[in-house]
């Protein structure tokens, strides 16, 4: 099992040095933040409703996933989120629309290295944490999810259920 993980870290690691580094702006394709499908941002000097720890991490046999990955949340709440990335490469967690992450994703795949240190999204290193805090202005069904490539299809992918 330590043989994935490991095979995993090595094409990260190249990856990374193969690809110059992106970031993230209001100017790059797919990352216009003026609106957002889930809400907006929140105010962190007001009081959250609750705080929900989502840890990011592999798995012994090379699956990538967000524990919680399901979170029910009332309409015109207000959480911060707590991320941690407990495993060995770096994740993100992106919260938008299913079809808004689907075409991050697109742009990621184009962009590897796209950092982002945006109101509904952060990246993290290995051991690394970070907040998010979220107002819920919106009900429906929305995603958060890991976009670097690769990390979506090893099942790097929650939902956020707003009523």
């Amino acid at each position: 099992m330590k043989t994935r993980t490991l095979a995993l870290m090595g094409a990260a690691a190249a990856l990374a040095l193969s690809v110059g580094l992106a970031l993230a702006g209001p100017g790059e394709p797919g990352h216009s933040h003026k609106s957002f499908a889930a809400g907006e941002p929140g105010d962190p000097t007001k009081p959250v409703a609750r705080t929900i720890e989502v840890t990011m991490k592999e798995t012994d046999d090379a699956k990538m996933l967000f524990e919680p990955n399901k979170v029910e949340i009332k309409r015109g709440e207000q959480v911060k989120f707590v991320l941690r990335n407990h495993g060995q490469v770096d994740h993100e967690f992106m919260l938008d629309s299913i079809e808004n992450n689907a075409k991050h994703k697109v742009q990621m795949q184009k962009n590897p290295d796209m950092e982002h240190d945006d109101p509904n999204g952060k990246r993290l290193t290995p051991k690394d944490s970070n907040e998010i805090v979220w107002r819920f202005t919106k009900a429906g069904t929305f995603e958060f999810a890991c976009l670097i490539p690769g990390h979506y299809e090893s099942g790097m992918h929650g939902t956020v259920v707003v009523k």
